[in-house]
């Protein structure tokens, strides 16, 4: 199974980006697939940005993740 997890660009240096996932994770991920800026937030696939998103739709993804690891954590218990 493959998934991609969104994260605002935080620094470029060429064609390497340095984005935060939340909650302190940040990575450097190759941007070179996309025109992304500091400030957006892109989707991110094994290290690569592979689309670029509006903040409303990458924060909904957010939420919806959030939400899926809470009731994850719910099923443990």
């Amino acid at each position: 199974m493959c998934y991609a997890i969104p994260a605002k660009v935080v620094e470029i240096r060429g064609d390497v980006g340095v984005v935060d996932f939340g909650n302190g994770v940040r990575r450097e991920v190759i941007l070179a697939m996309v025109d992304a800026k500091v400030g957006d937030y892109v989707l991110v696939h094994a290290g690569y940005a592979i689309r670029v998103l509006d903040g409303e739709s990458a924060l909904e993804m957010l939420r919806a993740i959030e939400e899926v690891i809470g009731l994850a954590g719910e099923e443990r218990s």
